[in-house]
């Protein structure tokens, strides 16, 4: 383990370049801001060359917690926005559209064919072919309303 005291800033640069690797290479959105943390020891250990290992270690583990809790408080503050926020929301994508009956409900359940596939409702008693209102989702089911005048 000698050579772990013999730490100069370009390992740690190297360190976060495969950091920066790492996060190309895997689905989660986390090891940006290690990388960042071991660039800017990197940057301290150049500029201030015989900072100990476990001070450089420290400030390493500091700086990284920094960071993460930094960038959860931004997302919370600037939540992303998108031009289609119920993209992975597939049942309320239906909310307010109007479909037809294909089975009564009985008892507070029924089935509507919606598109290619068939869905679940719930709803007051209705007998089949009458037009019904989404309106919310309950899961993987519908919650509907009669559309038709009463």
């Amino acid at each position: 383990m000698d050579w772990l005291t013999h730490i100069v800033f370009w390992h740690w640069w190297i360190l976060a370049g495969m950091l920066l690797i790492l996060e190309l290479t895997s689905p989660v959105f986390f090891f940006l801001w290690l990388a960042f943390s071991a660039a800017a020891v990197g940057f301290l250990l150049l500029v201030f060359p015989d900072i100990p290992v476990e001070a450089q270690l420290v400030l390493f583990g500091l700086l990284s917690v920094v960071a993460v809790l930094a960038w959860r408080k931004y997302r919370e503050v600037h939540p992303p926005s998108s031009d289609q926020p119920l993209l992975n929301q597939r049942g309320q994508q239906y909310t307010g559209r109007v479909f037809t009956l294909d089975h009564p409900i009985e008892n507070g359940v029924g089935k509507v064919e919606v598109d290619d596939s068939t869905w679940r409702v719930k709803g007051p008693d209705l007998p089949a072919g009458t037009r019904v209102r989404v309106c919310g989702v309950d899961g993987v089911v519908f919650i509907v309303e009669s559309a038709e005048p009463s």
